[in-house]
């Protein structure tokens, strides 16, 4: 029985091969190995293994990257630190997954399920994709505001940036309006898609369409100016610069 181990953490893989080796002194193995590129160059250069442990987070990517870059033919289990329900989904599709740290009854458990005759994984790497990755966020389409007794709503694409003064939150209009609304900035952030907005500062959500003019500043800063916006010193941090540049050229 020869078994091939891809783990990336040190302490688990040993951890792992030392449970394997109790219940299966007889089982050959074959590597540890840490990453994707590691692992598809050592099942292109090596015999196909017996059965495979395979973690879904490795060093350098997601443990799925191998399967489009190499044809695995063995049966494979996979040891994640995923959560339990994704766990037992995959357990009413005949596969097993052992959950981190593995218990060694289920590692019992996997290894008899895997010598009762289990030689290919009965469901598609597509479902698999689609029980561990979680759902595409999805963001706010319009927002809520007061003006008198009347309540209104604002769509996303005519709001040209949100700011805070006075503690107090502010949804600034495309056409120069100003409205307050009832969420902090922190919480703004992660109502509204990161592709159209950027948080600016402690002070500002900006839209990509309401920025009017970037300059550099001093101590490797630069200052914002912001469509139908009076103040002038809107500045971005160092530490914020790349991340501003790369969103603003995406």
């Amino acid at each position: 029985m020869k078994i091939l181990v891809i783990e990336d953490e040190k302490p688990a893989a040993r951890r792992l091969i030392q449970l394997i080796k109790e219940r299966m002194p007889e089982a050959e193995i074959y590597d540890s190995i840490d990453t994707v590129t590691a692992a598809v160059r050592w099942l292109e250069s090596n015999p196909r293994p017996d059965l495979v442990f395979l973690d879904i987070q490795l060093a350098d990517g997601i443990s799925f990257e191998i399967f489009e870059k190499v044809k695995v033919t063995a049966p494979i289990i996979f040891c994640t630190a995923f959560d339990q329900y994704a766990i037992k989904a995959f357990k009413l599709n005949s596969i097993d997954y052992l959950l981190k740290p593995v218990d060694p009854e289920e590692l019992t458990n996997a290894l008899n399920k895997f010598k009762s005759g289990l030689r290919e994984p009965v469901i598609s790497l597509e479902h698999i994709r689609s029980l561990i990755q979680p759902p595409p966020k999805s963001f706010k389409t319009r927002f809520l505001v007061k003006i008198g007794e009347r309540i209104q709503t604002v769509d996303v694409q005519n709001i040209a940036f949100f700011y805070s003064e006075d503690k107090v939150t502010f949804l600034q209009s495309r056409a120069g309006k100003k409205y307050i609304i009832d969420y902090t900035l922190d919480e703004l952030e992660e109502m509204v898609s990161p592709d159209t907005f950027f948080r600016l500062n402690r002070k500002y959500i900006s839209a990509i369409s309401a920025i009017k003019d970037v300059f550099t500043y001093s101590n490797s800063r630069l200052k914002i100016h912001l469509e139908n916006c009076a103040d002038n010193d809107i500045l971005i941090s160092r530490e914020k610069m790349g991340a501003f540049k790369s969103w603003l050229g995406q």
